[in-house]
């Protein structure tokens, strides 16, 4: 795993499409530009819906995991 200082860490575990997102958003939207925000979530389309999201906004995504069902991502803000 690589070691991305993380600013924020946002839980949405047993949140279905398009919660996860939608609070990622949210919560992006009080960092300051370059701060990293890490998002779990338990929603299998989520991996989707951050891939997308990150090649449609400023925000990059540095980095996604999936174990166990758990999917981690670390979002980079632009």
């Amino acid at each position: 795993m690589m070691d991305i200082s993380v600013n924020e860490v946002l839980d949405t575990t047993g949140l279905t499409c398009p919660l996860p997102l939608l609070k990622a958003k949210q919560a992006l939207a009080n960092l300051n530009a370059g701060d990293v925000l890490k998002v779990i979530a338990t929603d299998a389309g989520s991996q989707r819906d951050f891939r997308s999201f990150a090649k449609l906004s400023a925000h990059q995504l540095l980095h996604e995991e999936a174990v166990d069902g758990i999917y981690s991502y670390w979002l980079k803000k632009g």
